[in-house]
């Protein structure tokens, strides 16, 4: 090739030097610190670590304009904070749950229209959690978008629950006013009435916040801690269900007699305090990124009607793990609602049997004094199951193999953040493995556990038809304890792994596109062009099905529709097997807790189809912001590597392997020096 033609000398010799065999010393006479690694899996010498470190400093300084800060590794401190607020919310939900019936009942409600009651759960959950989460997506306010949602949703929850507490003694007050006797038919009516509008108020309200929280914790866990922000809020669920059926337990009237007159009243009170108090410590001491950075929202925002015609449009276009997770959800939660809502009926009817038996002449004054001490039976078996789930919740995350390698995509040195990569390269090199490393069981990923814990739930609930000993009965319910702690826990991993993986390169995509502004955007302002702005308009209705609010939305639609399937068909079941109350051999409910546990079945096959092998954030952002690199888009100037390239994860995909491969000729030595050591604490070794 002539001369001209071809590159110029510095470059061509560059090149030749980039590809001289590794074991070839410079002829500088300095040492290469790529010299020593003849294998991926080898760490660098702990001179070359000292080189390294020294440049740290002068080599990210010129990578601070890459740096997201809400992707460096965060504390564990921080992720209590970020997940406590769905402790409080918790605590909320378990008085709903085991107090709200009593409660209803106690104010003249008939169990023929409980029912009608409490299909406001899977109700709101179907029609609020969606459409609150498109609101918030779509929320522009400077101080975050989840944030808003999550204090007016608090806000309404702390009303409802304590309007509902005290609707007897607020309904018969106001109609004293008019003369209205307080022991009248139409005053006791009409506090039924109100009653019930405030549970359906409640739980819209409750729901509200529960999908702003959900989303909320997304946002702001970094895309290689999602995992273990999930786990976190799983342990603080499992606290918060401990709080509440603790709180049940006691006597509160004589304890907190200054918070009611009631049992059920105290229990409102502390629960409204606890989700206020948990809400405002979140909003205040996690910050959230600014909405306005990501541009104006759609300018055709849909209507209630036309939003649900996109739902279901967007539930087509679901990511793939996301597709599954909600298909397991549909299957599980059939079998999941007898569990939750006629365990304590359950162990009840167990418990009642020999007495029955032996006396089944009762007066219905002896009936009601056995039904009570039952109902006291099954909610000690609720409790052992609350710890059973939190103690899995708290120790089982130590014997899970992650989904894809746990490191950090940048440095973090943050106040409350972990530390950084380089500083922590010491520690990689060589075997000085943790204990806590040690107990990870090779091959058990989370996906395989979650799998694992729904084979325990079916079977589980196969036995119940068999058990006759409330011992026996109360293990079952024990055991699946387990399921519930993955269930609050792995669901959640996988879809905000992947939803956090969409966001992350989306974000890479418009920052080479130019599309992310380094100010908030002025709505006054417009597209430069027709062209950018319909550019703009089609990637936007691209990422409508990929929107985090919309996604969890789906996601508990999934969860809350087989509610009501099941209700339904608990109903005809009872209407085919239930006996009267006091009549001996009444084993209704195991049968529909069985047949529960069938779906449940089915719903573990469908774990069994979902992929564990998750692409690495930092592997898709090579490839794109290399592109962006090569052409000189993302840095203003001569073409450089990212910062992403530089902190890759491992990965067995053979086309990010082949891209990072091909770019090597473009690194900077800093970066190829930080490849290497990078891959000291990566699984597979970075493929550079």
């Amino acid at each position: 090739m002539p001369p001209s033609s071809a590159e110029p000398p510095a470059a061509s010799a560059a090149n030749a030097a980039r590809h001289v065999s590794i074991d070839e010393p410079r002829r500088d006479g300095r040492k290469d610190p790529n010299q020593n690694e003849q294998s991926p899996l080898l760490s660098p010498q702990d001179d070359e670590v000292d080189s390294l470190m020294a440049r740290r400093e002068s080599a990210i300084e010129d990578d601070d304009d890459e740096i997201d800060p809400f992707e460096t590794t965060k504390s564990v401190w921080y992720l209590i904070l970020l997940t406590i607020s769905i402790g409080g919310l918790q605590i909320a939900w378990s008085v709903e749950l085991s107090n709200g019936s009593p409660y209803l009942l106690s104010l003249g409600l008939s169990k023929s229209l409980m029912a009608l009651v409490w299909i406001a759960g899977p109700l709101s959950g179907t029609l609020v959690q969606p459409y609150v989460g498109m609101l918030s997506d779509n929320c522009r306010i400077s101080w975050g978008k989840r944030k808003p949602f999550m204090l007016v949703g608090a806000a309404a929850t702390i009303t409802s629950l304590l309007f509902l507490a005290w609707t007897r003694e607020i309904v018969s007050g106001i109609l004293g006013l008019f003369g209205a006797p307080a022991d009248s038919d139409g005053v006791k009516t009409t506090i039924i009435v109100v009653a019930v509008l405030w549970v359906y108020i409640l739980d819209f309200a409750i729901n509200t916040v529960q999908a702003a929280i959900r989303a909320f914790i997304l946002d702001c866990a970094p895309s290689h801690q999602q995992e273990a922000a999930n786990s976190m809020a799983s342990r603080i669920t499992g606290v918060g269900n401990i709080v509440g059926y603790v709180a049940g337990f006691v006597n509160l009237p004589k304890i907190a007699w200054w918070l009611g007159k009631t049992q059920f009243q105290d229990l409102c009170a502390i629960a409204s305090i606890a989700l206020g108090v948990t809400v405002i410590i979140t909003c205040i001491l996690i910050p959230e990124r600014d909405p306005r950075l990501e541009g104006p929202p759609p300018r055709d925002q849909p209507g209630v009607l036309s939003f649900f015609t996109k739902i279901f449009t967007s539930i087509k276009r679901l990511p793939p793990v996301t597709k599954r997770v909600c298909q397991v959800q549909f299957c599980a939660w059939v079998g999941f609602f007898p569990m939750l809502f006629y365990t304590s009926a359950y162990i009840g009817e167990i418990y009642v049997q020999p007495f029955l038996r032996n006396n089944p002449n009762m007066t219905p004054k002896e009936l009601d004094e056995l039904y009570e001490r039952a109902t006291r039976v099954g909610t000690f078996a609720l409790l052992i199951y609350s710890i059973t789930s939190l103690s899995t919740n708290v120790f089982l995350p130590f014997f899970i193999q992650p989904t894809y390698d746990a490191a950090p995509v940048v440095s973090a040195d943050a106040p409350g953040e972990g530390p950084s990569v380089l500083a922590n390269a010491k520690n990689a090199n060589g075997s000085s493995r943790s204990w806590l490393d040690r107990l990870v069981i090779p091959g058990f990923t989370l996906r395989r556990a979650w799998m694992f814990s729904h084979i325990l739930f079916a079977f589980s609930m196969g036995c119940t038809v068999l058990v006759e000993s409330v011992e026996a009965a109360t293990v079952l319910i024990g055991l699946v304890g387990i399921t519930w702690a993955l269930t609050l826990w792995a669901p959640w991993s996988l879809i905000s792994s992947e939803i956090s993986r969409r966001d992350a390169v989306l974000r890479a995509q418009q920052r080479r596109r130019g599309l992310t502004l380094d100010q908030p955007y002025d709505e006054d302002e417009t597209p430069s062009s027709e062209t950018s702005s319909g550019q703009l308009e089609v990637e936007r209705d691209e990422q409508v099905a990929d929107q985090a609010g919309i996604i969890l939305g789906i996601h508990n639609m999934a969860i809350a529709a087989p509610q009501i399937i099941a209700t339904v068909g608990s109903s005809i079941i009872f209407k085919f097997f239930q006996k009267p109350r006091g009549t001996p051999g009444d084993r209704s409910i195991s049968i529909v807790m069985a047949l529960g546990g069938i779906t449940v079945l089915g719903a573990a096959w469908l774990v069994h189809r979902i992929d564990d092998d998750v692409a690495v954030p930092a592997d898709e952002l090579s490839g794109i912001m290399e592109a962006g690199a090569s052409d000189g888009i993302l840095t203003g100037g001569p073409p450089r590597p990212s910062l992403s390239q530089r902190t890759s994860f491992s990965s067995t995909r053979p086309s990010f392997s082949r891209s990072r491969n091909q770019s090597t000729e473009s690194l900077s030595r800093y970066s190829q020096e930080r490849a290497a050591l990078v891959r000291a604490s990566s699984f597979g070794g970075a493929e550079y």
